[in-house]
């Protein structure tokens, strides 16, 4: 349900008696400071390789800030993944390739 649909369920709440003109002004406050100002959007359009904790390409410390998972845990996982099978160290490639490094 987009931001204008819940403004207008509020409203209509509001119409019909539901809501005092207090809850509906709470509501209305909680919905939009919830909702996402520009520039948001999905995470992955925010992930960026790390300068300052990176070993190899910083994905792991893109992904870790992130996440807000350890870069360390992120690590052991591409390793894993690297042993078990080796599909991670495509993954991992590929997110160096095509991550930008963070703006200093």
């Amino acid at each position: 349900m987009s931001e204008a649909d819940q403004l207008e369920k509020l409203h209509q709440l509001l119409a019909k008696g539901a809501l005092t003109q207090a809850e509906y002004d709470q509501a209305k406050a909680r919905l939009l400071a919830s909702a996402p100002g520009p520039g948001a959007g999905l995470a992955i359009n925010r992930l960026r390789r790390s300068h300052r904790d990176r070993w190899i390409g910083g994905v792991c410390g893109g992904l870790g800030r992130l996440t807000g998972v350890a870069a360390w845990i992120w690590r052991a996982v591409f390793v894993l993944g690297l042993v078990i099978g080796g599909f991670t160290l495509f993954a991992y490639v590929v997110l160096w390739i095509f991550v930008p490094n963070e703006e200093l």
